[in-house]
């Protein structure tokens, strides 16, 4: 009996055992518990943030469009100027004579082109009508065998040459007309010619005080070079030198938070004004400039502020934590997904990029799993999904 007994309870610690080892195996072949996320839809806001200084005299940068030689200047430093006032002239013979053989022309295809273009139709129209009376009478003439197939033939080929210089002259004056092609070719040419004439003429773009000159009559000027510095009246800006990897997604017009170290508890609204053309090279950065947008006379010349861009934001975007993005270029990058237990690595396009969770525009959809840790391709995994990192609103 002592026996028996010892029996069954060996038998059933092997069945324990088997049963343990098979729920091991079992976990073996899902393979190891790794973290993941969920992808879903949410709001997200790209920025750029960086530091930057405060700038009382936010400059207007004045220039030429065109290659000229300057032959009056208006203002001088110091001088208060507004919006719309003359600033510089340019020598203009140049442009007056094509402004003058703009309008020549126009006149010359008004006042002779059209008309005889117009005469030449109606008499080509008149040409056709008598050529096909004229094969009319000897086609007449044929089928009484009183003339021969030479002849009617003749009449025939005149016909045809006769309709087809009538086609020509009819299309040469409709494109002559009052409101053809070639008059609104000639009215383009004129209107060219006039916007070249304007640009000899250089206007404040802003209300200001003049700071700099670089322009005197007799100068040569070229377009891209400065001319004038005009400081905006009434206006206190943020100079900011961006790191040049953080340029492509800057724009003008973009809002911002500024906000001084010396007065952490007061937020400035601002824009983005301007964008300088070149990077600097020693420091590689460029530098940007933002307007505020509100009076904030306790700012200080050369203040230190921190710069809060919002260059992107979406509503309803599908995210994903950066820390799950691979092999990141630009807008290119890899990522694990899970799918039914086996790892695949997938190409995704990115959008915005915000500081903890990054928009993907393809490769995956809402609900797919991810994983933050490395793992092989084809590999089984178990899931351990964590909590989608909360993206930064303000």
């Amino acid at each position: 009996m002592p026996a028996a007994k010892s029996i069954r309870r060996a038998f059933l610690l092997l069945i324990v055992l088997l049963l343990i080892a098979g729920w091991l195996g079992w976990r073996q072949l899902q393979g190891p518990e790794l973290s993941g996320y969920r992808l879903e839809t949410r709001s997200l806001v790209q920025r750029v943030v960086a530091s930057g200084e405060v700038d009382t005299q936010s400059l207007a940068q004045v220039g030429s469009e065109i290659t000229g030689v300057v032959a009056a200047r208006h203002v001088r430093e110091g001088d208060t100027v507004k919006a719309g006032d003359l600033l510089l002239e340019l020598r203009d013979e140049e442009q007056r004579a094509r402004l003058r053989e703009a309008e020549a022309a126009l006149q010359q295809l008004i006042d002779s082109a059209r008309p005889q273009a117009e005469a030449t139709a109606r008499e080509a129209q008149h040409n056709l009508e008598q050529a096909s009376r004229e094969l009319k009478r000897r086609k007449a003439l044929f089928d009484r065998k009183l003339l021969a197939s030479e002849a009617l033939e003749q009449a025939q080929r005149a016909e045809l040459t006769a309709q087809a210089v009538r086609d020509r002259a009819s299309f040469a004056a409709a494109a002559l007309t009052k409101g053809g092609s070639d008059e609104q070719v000639q009215q383009q040419r004129l209107e060219a010619a006039r916007a070249a004439l304007a640009k000899t003429r250089i206007h404040a773009q802003v209300d200001g005080i003049v700071q700099t000159r670089d322009a005197e009559p007799g100068d040569l000027v070229q377009p891209g070079h400065t001319l004038l510095t005009i400081a905006r009246a009434g206006r206190s800006e943020i100079l900011l030198p961006l790191d040049e990897k953080n340029l492509a997604p800057i724009e003008l017009g973009q809002a911002a938070k500024v906000i001084a170290d010396a007065y952490p508890e007061r937020v400035l609204q601002a824009r983005v004004s301007f964008i300088a053309p070149s990077v600097d090279t020693a420091r590689g950065t460029i530098d940007v400039h933002l307007d505020l947008q509100e009076p904030a006379d306790f700012l200080r010349q050369g203040m230190t502020v921190s710069v809060n861009i919002e260059t992107g934001h979406r509503e309803q975007a599908l995210v994903l934590p950066n820390d799950a993005l691979l092999a990141r270029n630009g807008t290119r990058a890899q990522v694990l997904r899970v799918n039914d237990g086996v790892v695949e690595r997938v190409e995704v396009r990115l959008g915005l990029l915000g500081t903890a969770l990054s928009e993907v525009t393809e490769g995956l959809t809402a609900g797919d799993l991810v994983l933050a840790d490395e793992a092989e391709a084809g590999q089984r995994v178990r899931v351990r999904e964590l909590p989608m990192p909360h993206g930064i609103r303000d």
